[in-house]
């Protein structure tokens, strides 16, 4: 099932890149014409997470991200990060870290005005990998006839597979200065490997024993630009 929804919004945001309609030519005069005659490169840094892992000590989670302004309001997306997860209860214990990549694209809804004119709303896709290794497991098994069974199964190195449909908004605060957020649907491609013993955090994704999940982002971001 999450491939099929890949499939489709995939297409569906592919399409996007290009011109949706075609315009009046009238309207095409009238229009500034902005040249891609300045680069940009930003960095951003996603401010929740911090929060979030004072919140919910069972997860930790850092993600960065850097996107660089092509052209025609297309902006590449490279995204990073590391993190934890730990399961704790009575009958049950263990933990699992990860490092995840993500990379994709950001297209622009909003039409520069002017050459300095970095706002933007936007929608894009990304495909996620995550490397994660889960720590030795023990469980207790209660039983009041023949006492409890204690026993514990061995760690696992696994990777996980996701491709992400996201919109958001960038504001420029000050010159280079930027906020803004992200909301994404996040699809795992490979989720039948999860079924024993999922990690119970994947940084960069979200829960392991889930198919489909939905999450967001709040970044501050530095910008550097150049001329070409």
């Amino acid at each position: 099932m999450p491939r099929y929804f890949t499939s489709i919004l995939i297409l569906l945001l592919l399409g996007i890149a290009f011109p949706l309609h075609a315009q009046d030519d009238d309207e095409e005069e009238n229009k500034p014409v902005i040249t891609d005659s300045v680069k940009q490169l930003r960095f951003s840094f996603d401010i929740s997470k911090p929060i979030l892992n004072a919140l919910f000590k069972e997860r930790q989670a850092y993600e960065i991200e850097i996107d660089y302004y092509h052209k025609k309001d297309i902006y590449f997306v490279a995204e990073g990060g590391w993190g934890s997860g730990k399961l704790d209860s009575t009958y049950l214990n263990y933990r699992s870290t990860n490092v995840f990549g993500k990379i994709g694209f950001n297209k622009s809804l909003l039409a520069r005005l002017f050459p300095n004119d970095w706002d933007m709303a936007f929608i894009g896709l990304r495909y996620g990998l995550g490397i994660i290794q889960r720590s030795d497991a023990t469980y207790v098994i209660k039983n009041d006839l023949w006492g409890n069974t204690m026993g514990s199964i061995p760690g696992k190195s696994m990777t996980a597979h996701w491709m992400e449909v996201n919109g958001g908004v960038r504001v420029e605060l000050a010159k280079g200065l930027f906020a803004g957020w992200n909301i994404r649907g996040k699809f795992l491609l490979n989720g039948k490997q999860f079924k024993e013993l999922p990690p119970p955090y994947i940084a960069g994704y979200g829960k392991g024993g889930k198919n489909s999940i939905f999450d967001f982002n709040f970044y501050l971001c530095y910008a550097i630009r150049w001329k070409k």
